[in-house]
């Protein structure tokens, strides 16, 4: 089992992102891998015997690998992770990138505005509307909950997978606005890096993005196989090689090297960048030596132009596509590739090397960050910097959408229980829908309509009926004493609620969850340590979609003391963030504000008062 404990050695805390510690590994047999493959193709209903048997083979061995956030991963021994689920139950399987380079049509795929916007799904962040084309013919039908895939135009391999937030029919009524899949893995993530063997399926395939495969254009635009794949010949509205180009192998060939050679430039949206691409093709005459100098003096008139103090810390391919490109010259096409540094990441190495910035490498994202700028540096202060009017950039909108700031709401629902099922389907209620106060109310007012139970005497009270005194009181009235025989109006629906399943509904932005019982509340406590030292303890945070680690990090910045997370005592899966200080009003204040959290769901205990 050595190589299979190496190739599935991690977890992820928050999906497939931080490496944690495996929990158990181990070989299905012959009865769980049949189960494994019914399941497969239940979930994946357009996959044939062959399709399964390339991703599950029946003569392979098969490994199991279960992990402490509930995720199991189903490997074949000795090569790749091929499917996966987030809730240890085992029926909502999702192909790993692995699968899908195998199966490609494993999955429906979003295709992408353009390759740049791969930048964002690589990088961990959720995949929204606006970063995605809309064939022609509009989007397939799709439900919410279904697993999808996400491609890049002119690339055959998927480069993500995940979850719909929305049907088909609710993002037609959103405007094709918001978030269309939360991301579970994606290329490049720890699932595809704990693969001993790991590859990438073609040339599009770079360490930071994913453009066409040079390959794949040039088969897929011929005639002998452009029916074959309609899905990615024509959703790239700023796609570089267009159908009509394969009548001049010279203008495809010139297209091609543009794909591969410039990837490093993030192209802006609404940028024709097919209809440009002769008229830069010009210009771009420089020397490595002229490219390098180029590169510095957009540098340096970034740093004094629009790179504040604030924006720091800053992902390197923010401060490439939002800095350093809009301060080239007019016609000038900044090609990192043909630097002498070749590499956006290595260039702000060196230039950290140098004393003029600050910048390491995100040993996650494997991404240099921006840390901070040297202004009494001698370049620095050398450099005059041009005044000349910026062009206008329409930053393509970032799939990133932060759910942070989001609205929160929180609502108590209900699920019918066996007490008042013959009420609901009395009516043809849904037995299996969750109800508001409100509904749920409506649905027993429908009942005592139906049935004609108003009192005639008394139009304020309701006459019970067998049915609705046994859904009402049965079980709940002391032995020996009578039960009662009418009931008020007022009283009718909060007494149906008592007899019903108490849940909670927590829904920050497009995500959405549903727990059994009333929500806890947020518990922020501040004690006493060691040499009179004060710490404040805050918990509670999961439920209401709140990542303690992210918390964590944003409370040190805020209050510029040190923060940890660690998980609570004998509760799995529930953390607590430690702050150093007595800052537990502004803790409080700052949930309230920031992220939505309503006072009444707030606990807060000063233990050093007492």
């Amino acid at each position: 089992m050595n190589c299979v404990q190496s190739l599935l050695s991690v977890v992820w805390s928050t999906m497939f992102k931080k490496p944690v510690d495996v929990k158990t590994v181990q070989r299905l047999s012959g009865a769980d891998k049949k189960k494994l493959r019914r399941t497969a193709k239940e979930r994946f209903p357009q996959a044939s015997d062959a399709d399964l048997d390339a991703i599950l083979p029946p003569k392979g061995e098969i490994t199991l690998a279960k992990y402490p956030n509930h995720a199991l991963v189903y490997a074949i021994e000795g090569e790749f992770p091929m499917i996966f689920n987030i809730d240890a139950r085992g029926h909502d399987l999702f192909p790993t990138v692995y699968a899908l380079w195998k199966v490609p049509h494993l999955l429906p795929a979003f295709t992408l505005k353009g390759g740049e916007v791969s930048r964002y799904v690589i990088g961990g962040a959720d995949l929204m509307f606006p970063g995605i084309s809309i064939p022609p013919e509009g989007f397939h039908s799709f439900e919410a909950g279904q697993p999808w895939a996400v491609k890049v135009p002119g690339n055959p391999a998927p480069i993500a997978v995940g979850i719909t937030t929305m049907s088909s029919t609710e993002a037609l009524k959103a405007g094709l606005r918001g978030k269309a899949l939360r991301i579970l893995h994606y290329y490049r993530d720890m699932l595809w890096d704990s693969a001993d063997a790991r590859y990438v399926p073609n040339e599009g395939f770079f360490e930071d993005i994913v453009v066409e495969d040079p390959n794949f254009v040039s088969t897929s635009q011929s005639p002998d196989s452009a029916e074959g794949t309609p899905e990615v010949t024509h959703e790239s509205e700023d796609a570089a090689v267009d159908s009509s180009d394969t009548a001049d192998p010279g203008i495809h060939n010139e297209a091609t090297e543009e794909i591969t050679d410039g990837i490093n430039e993030l192209k802006l949206p609404e940028d024709k960048s097919a209809e440009q691409a002769p008229d830069e093709k010009e210009h771009q005459t420089l020397t490595t030596e002229e490219i390098d100098s180029l590169l510095d003096k957009c540098l340096l008139q970034a740093l004094y132009t629009s790179i504040k103090e604030k924006d720091l810390p800053m992902p390197g391919s923010t401060l490439w596509s939002n800095h350093i490109l809009p301060c080239r010259p007019p016609g000038v096409t900044l090609d990192i590739k043909k630097s002498s540094h070749k590499k956006l990441s290595q260039w702000l190495q060196s230039k950290s090397s140098s004393g003029l910035i600050s910048a390491k490498e995100d040993k996650y994202k494997k991404e240099v960050i921006l840390l901070g700028i040297n202004r009494k540096h001698p370049d620095y202060m050398a450099f005059k910097p041009e005044k000349r009017v910026q062009e206008p950039v329409e930053q393509e909108k970032s799939v990133a959408e932060s759910s942070v700031t989001k609205q929160l709401e929180v609502a108590e629902i209900y699920k019918p229980s066996s007490h008042v099922k013959p009420i609901f389907m009395a009516v043809e209620a849904d037995m299996e829908k969750y109800y508001s106060a409100l509904e749920a109310s409506d649905v027993v007012f429908r009942y005592v309509e139906k049935e004609n139970l108003v009192k005639p005497t008394d139009k304020a009270k309701v006459i019970l009926d067998v049915t609705l005194c046994d859904a009402l009181y049965k079980g709940a009235i002391k032995k020996g004493s009578a039960y009662p025989t009418e009931i008020h109006k007022k009283d009718l629906g909060s007494t149906l609620l008592n007899r019903m399943q108490v849940h909670h509904k927590v829904t920050r932005g497009t995500q959405e969850v549903i727990r059994k019982g009333a929500i806890r509340t947020i518990q922020i406590m501040t004690e006493r340590r060691q040499g009179n030292k004060k710490m404040t303890r805050l918990s509670g945070l999961e439920c209401f979609l709140m990542d303690p680690d992210s918390l964590a990090s944003e409370l040190q910045k805020k209050f510029a003391c040190s923060t940890t997370t660690a998980e609570l005592p004998g509760k799995k899966g529930q953390y607590e963030v430690l702050v150093q200080g007595g800052v537990i009003d502004d803790l409080a204040k700052h949930l309230v504000d920031h992220y939505g959290v309503p006072k009444r769901y707030i606990e807060v205990y000063d233990k050093t008062k007492r």
